[in-house]
């Protein structure tokens, strides 16, 4: 695992990318995109407000038409452009109803790639609508030349009805506790689960991305040592898996709480690199027994860390 810092910055101490190497940086996005250095970012992961009426530690985001979210989408985007490789990736999260403004933006400016849409297990029901579980994840790339490692986020499913042909296995495996075979990755991911409660990831950030999500993407499109951004940190989610996965990260956050609570993450994954959902090298199904024995055993890890801190 890379030795990080993990700093606190304030915003006149990022002079330059090298400066803001594997630190959380408490300030606006805007004023600190600026002074990093140019060309200096392979992977950017992008998760800002939704166009929703949200309040985060008391600031509040009201939801506004299409036209006016993609002009404030602009005026913060327009600052990474220049930061990016010849050879970067660029993934914006959203919902249903930001999709349309995201891709508006992006296909300015880059290569629109895909569309990931990943299930959401949970979510609110409506009486006179239908219940949303889901959310978008766009992928971009600056040009042609771009990183995909597609056998680093490869999906380890259940066999249900095993094919043999002349009495073998035909592209699966026999294991001790069921058939399984590896799976190419698509744009359609139904094996993550939201953090809650008992899992040792999970933290009072109202919009938590889930770590198996982030390192999807990381292991996706960046390399060991790469560079990578997120400018809309929130509860440290990137930090923490670029951590885990050996790559460097640039966090900004505006909210001093978050920053913090990013800092803590930062810390327990130097001294736990695991990933829930992600086992020797692959990806797992959701709600496996595996997932459950695992997410009981740091959570026991994570109450004894905290003990001894305090």
């Amino acid at each position: 695992m890379i030795g990080l810092k993990a700093l606190f910055l304030k915003p006149c101490e990022v002079k330059g990318t090298s400066s803001a190497l594997d630190a959380v940086i408490c300030s606006n996005a805007a004023s600190i995109l600026p002074r990093l250095t140019t060309s200096s970012i392979d992977l950017a992961i992008l998760d800002p407000p939704y166009n929703l009426n949200k309040t985060f530690k008391g600031s509040r985001f009201t939801r506004s038409d299409i036209p006016t979210y993609v002009h404030w989408m602009q005026n913060w985007f327009r600052h990474i452009l220049p930061l990016l490789k010849n050879t970067a990736t660029v993934y914006v999260c959203s919902d249903w109803s930001t999709s349309p403004a995201v891709y508006e933006v992006l296909s300015q400016h880059l290569t629109i790639r895909n569309r990931i849409t990943w299930e959401r297990e949970k979510g609110r029901g409506a009486a006179a609508n239908w219940k949303n579980c889901s959310e978008d994840i766009w992928f971009a790339t600056v040009g042609e030349a771009y990183h995909f490692d597609v056998d680093a986020v490869r999906l380890k499913r259940r066999v249900v009805a095993p094919y043999r042909r002349d009495g073998k296995a035909k592209g699966w495996a026999a294991e001790n506790n069921g058939n399984f075979r590896l799976t190419a990755p698509s744009n359609l991911w139904t094996d993550i689960t939201v953090p809650f409660w008992s899992m040792p990831e999970n933290t009072e950030h109202p919009t938590q991305k889930p770590e198996k999500l982030i390192a999807k993407l990381v292991l996706a499109s960046s390399r060991p040592g790469d560079v990578v951004l997120d400018p809309f940190l929130g509860s440290g989610t990137t930090a923490a898996v670029c951590t885990k996965l050996c790559r460097r990260f640039i966090g900004i956050e505006t909210e001093p709480a978050y920053c913090a609570l990013s800092f803590k993450r930062i810390q327990l994954a130097k001294l736990n690199s695991r990933i829930q959902g992600y086992e020797d090298g692959v990806f797992l199904e959701r709600n496996t027994m595996q997932l459950q024995m695992q997410s009981m055993k740091r959570s026991k890890q994570q109450e004894l860390y905290f003990d001894a801190a305090e």
